[in-house]
């Protein structure tokens, strides 16, 4: 199992799959197939049939056009049979023969594989990938979540923490301020500064869960809009942690280093996933970006308020429980309807199995593992119109 660094990138909206997967792909062939004389690039299934509402051919013509003229074909009804986001990228000479060809693949969460690659690019460093072995290492050693995170991980992780923490906040603090209509062509208008605003006018419960909804729409919002967000586990997903952190900071005054060890929990939840089945929606749906979010923010929030491993365990279990079957199914295959307001709800839904676990003792009959290989099963079990092809469900209302 990877870093959690490779979890929690640092880059530009609105995809992880859609945009900075690609936007990555093009890069390295560009890198490596500098003197070409044109480049083809060839999208096809889910990172084709939203593409273009997911800013991919913005993405890749940002970093190859300027070093040779770039065209794109679209290919949505062709899948390749390694992953739903397929795409080729090929190097032509000036009498327009292929000089160099790859097809890449873009997994999820920013990653991407080449055909004929291993899946896992990076070393593995975690010994443990499954929740109830570390569990179970937890209650043998009287630790926690995150001091297995920074036994195995590089000690200048908790400088990259650091730095993921200040860019979920600037998410937070620029979305809460901004106004206008998101791009896009559905007309969206920005609502964070809105709910941000009204919360204010409630009493404090009530002004919890309204600011809880303001920071989740307000780092979903810049992510819509291509700003700079960080995916958790996914950008179409990263509104959802950073609410529910942001929040707890600013309301319960949870201090910096606390903060970065529920991100270190979380990161480990998050990855778990991410091994063990997917994070990537097209691959399993929404379930596997949104709920999964939910999951991590949930052992967060479980952590920050004293809870046992077990509760911890248990807060997360219920964050993706509560999730399974989510489709994939954005309106024009934008990441804005209605990727935007799950964000909130999975926020305030990850502040509440917090609260549901913290009145138990952590004993349940679901595990934490054993829902991420249901989430997996049905995430295979759905039809392709439910897993980012806007061809299904609410993607088909407009």
């Amino acid at each position: 199992m990877d870093s959690i660094t490779q979890l929690y990138k640092i880059g530009l909206g609105p995809s992880s799959s859609h945009t900075m997967g690609p936007r990555l792909a093009a890069q390295q062939f560009v890198g490596a197939h500098h003197d070409a004389a044109r480049y083809t690039v060839t999208l096809y299934g889910s990172l084709a049939a939203t593409g273009a509402g997911h800013l991919t051919d913005k993405a890749i013509l940002d970093v190859m056009q300027p070093i040779a003229p770039t065209h794109i074909n679209w290919e949505p009804d062709t899948f390749l049979p390694f992953h739903p986001n397929g795409m080729k990228l090929e190097a032509l000479d000036d009498a327009g023969n292929v000089t160099a060809a790859d097809t890449v693949y873009s997994i999820g969460g920013g990653d991407i594989v080449r055909e004929g690659q291993e899946l896992k690019q990076a070393e593995s460093i975690y010994p443990l990938t499954k929740i109830a072995d570390i569990l179970k290492w937890c209650d043998e050693t009287g630790r926690s979540y995150w001091e297995y995170v920074d036994l195995y991980e590089n000690s200048d992780v908790w400088d990259y923490l650091a730095r993921v923490w200040n860019v979920m906040k600037s998410a937070v603090e620029r979305g809460i301020e901004a106004e206008g209509v998101l791009p896009g062509g559905l007309g969206v208008r920005r609502k964070a500064v809105s709910y941000y605003v009204h919360a204010a006018g409630y009493n404090s419960s009530l002004k919890s869960r309204g600011l809880v909804y303001a920071y989740a729409l307000a780092v979903s919002e810049e992510n819509a809009s291509g700003g700079e967000i960080v995916t958790a586990p996914t950008c179409g997903s990263c509104g959802v942690l950073p609410a529910v952190l942001y929040h707890l900071h600013t309301s319960k005054g949870f201090s910096e280093q606390r903060i970065l060890r529920a991100l270190a929990t979380a990161g480990l939840f998050g990855n778990i996933v991410k091994h063990n089945a997917s994070v990537s929606g097209a691959e399993v749906g929404c379930q596997g970006e949104v709920g999964v979010a939910c999951a991590m923010a949930a052992a967060a929030a479980s952590q920050l308020f004293g809870g046992t491993p077990a509760q911890i365990e248990y807060s997360a279990e219920m964050g993706l429980e509560h999730h399974l079957g989510l489709t994939c199914d954005p309106v024009c295959g934008l990441v804005q309807i209605p990727c935007i307001e799950r964000n909130a709800y999975a926020a305030a839904r990850a502040l509440d199995a917090n609260l549901y676990s913290a009145f138990s003792d952590g004993r349940h009959s679901v595990s934490f593992d054993r829902i991420v290989e249901v989430m997996k099963q049905t995430g295979h079990d759905l039809p392709s119109l439910y897993k980012e092809t806007a061809r299904g469900g609410l993607a088909v209302i407009k």
